[in-house]
């Protein structure tokens, strides 16, 4: 296990996190942009980053945008956009390989911190305002993105279920924001919305390599521009208890299998001292092939293509899910809810105890292969205000006891239903 640990300090508003390695032949840079998911602001925060990738002052066209990262030896340049906790988060990601395996005439670290300061913070403009060509194209692009989503009815129901489930929170919302908002933004209220998001959003800069803090604290300097002011610290997410009935929602599409998920609530998050117990808890029930899901919905009943379970550490939520034939509905219900209340009764084997523990140190410590994985671990912290390392967490698991874990299972509660089925026939 690495001992290897982040250095920290911050510029302004811009909060540094390095990590000094010579383990990877590249540099990875990665940075969060995190504010509160809003339903006004979801959409335009969403759209900001595609427009980012169009271009920037220096380079303005995309295609010289695209030149400038081969000219950088092939430097990979992306974003994702997600939601942890009650944040709406983007994170922008740059990979670029280490000055001493080329022949570079600048250094390349310094080349690609300009390079992923100026696309956040020095867009392409005309006209005082976003250039409006590359706002029409990506307001399609993400139109697309959120199309796509319910054409793959899978992740639909996944979606769907959390929607209803956090109904009342802004958690409901899509982290691509809202398909039928888009229509109505233009380039000029786009680049006003990314300026007020410049202004008030958590950046949080990683780097990975070969280099310190203090090389990284100048090059940044220079690289970023935003406004002065302090790092805004995230918030603990809203911990809501389940409903104190579940609620069944049954949506009918054009489908031929059924997606019966559930929504669960924990009452725990990342930061909670049980964390550790409520990973075991999820990795019993339905994260791997020997859990109780797949073992008994999909093995021994045959009720069920696939069957399984999802923790949002963040957010304290977990959402099963299941294809099941329209007809086993009842059945799958029931053989999942034995599943719950087995959990409770702290019917746990020995030896699933084991192979579930293994299973997680096996995942942490795949964590420790990349560079991404590890910045994206750290940031758990920054999110949920903690200090938990990866080998403190793989010893807090090994000591994790059945008891604990039934434990864990008495604080789980089942809030949701939800059904997605075909047309025919009646409720």
């Amino acid at each position: 296990m690495s001992t290897e640990t982040f250095q920290r300090g911050s510029l302004g508003r811009l909060r540094l996190h390095v990590l000094p390695t010579k383990r990877f032949k590249t540099f990875a840079l990665t940075l969060f942009v995190g504010i509160p998911l809003t339903e006004s602001r979801v959409t335009p925060v969403a759209l900001a980053p595609f427009v980012l990738r169009r271009g920037t002052a220096k380079y303005p066209e995309t295609i010289s945008f695209r030149e400038r990262l081969d000219e950088l030896y092939g430097a990979g340049f992306g974003f994702d956009i997600y939601k942890r906790g009650d944040y709406q988060i983007v994170q922008f990601k740059l990979d670029i390989i280490n000055d001493r395996f080329v022949s570079s005439s600048e250094p390349l670290l310094k080349e690609a911190i300009d390079f992923l300061g100026e696309a956040v913070t020095t867009p392409a403009l005309e006209a005082g305002h976003f250039r409006s060509r590359y706002v029409e194209a990506e307001k399609t692009t993400v139109r697309k993105r959120i199309e796509a989503i319910i054409n793959d009815k899978i992740r639909y129901a996944a979606e769907r279920c959390v929607e209803e489930m956090c109904k009342d929170e802004p958690y409901r919302l899509l982290a691509l924001g809202r398909k039928e908002a888009l229509d109505g933004i233009d380039a000029r209220a786009l680049y006003g919305e990314y300026e007020r998001w410049l202004d008030e959003a958590a950046f949080d800069l990683y780097v990975s390599g070969d280099t310190t803090l203090e090389e990284v604290g100048k090059l940044a300097q220079a690289a970023f521009r935003l406004t002065g002011g302090a790092p805004p610290a995230y918030s603990p997410p809203r911990l809501t208890r389940a409903r104190p009935e579940p609620q069944t929602i049954v949506e009918r599409l054009d489908v031929g299998q059924g997606k019966l998920n559930l929504g669960l609530r924990t009452g725990l998050s990342y930061g909670d001292e049980r964390y550790p117990s409520l990973l075991m808890y999820n990795g019993l029930l339905g994260a791997f092939p020997h859990s109780k899901l797949f073992v008994n919905v999909r093995e021994k009943a045959s009720l069920a293509y696939y069957a399984s379970s999802r923790l949002d550490g963040h957010k304290g939520l977990l959402t099963i899910q299941s294809g099941i034939e329209i007809a086993n509905y009842e059945k799958a219900l029931g053989i999942i809810q034995e599943q719950l209340a087995s959990m409770r009764r702290g019917e746990i084997g020995e030896d699933d105890m084991r192979r579930t523990k293994a299973m997680l140190a096996n995942q942490l410590r795949e964590l420790q292969d990349s560079a991404f994985e590890r910045i994206s671990f750290d940031f758990n912290n920054v999110l949920s205000g903690t200090e938990r390392t990866n080998a403190g967490l793989l010893e807090r698991i090994d000591a994790v006891t059945p008891d604990q874990v039934a434990e864990v299972a008495q604080t789980v509660e089942l809030d949701t239903i939800y059904f997605l089925r075909d047309r025919k026939g009646g409720d």
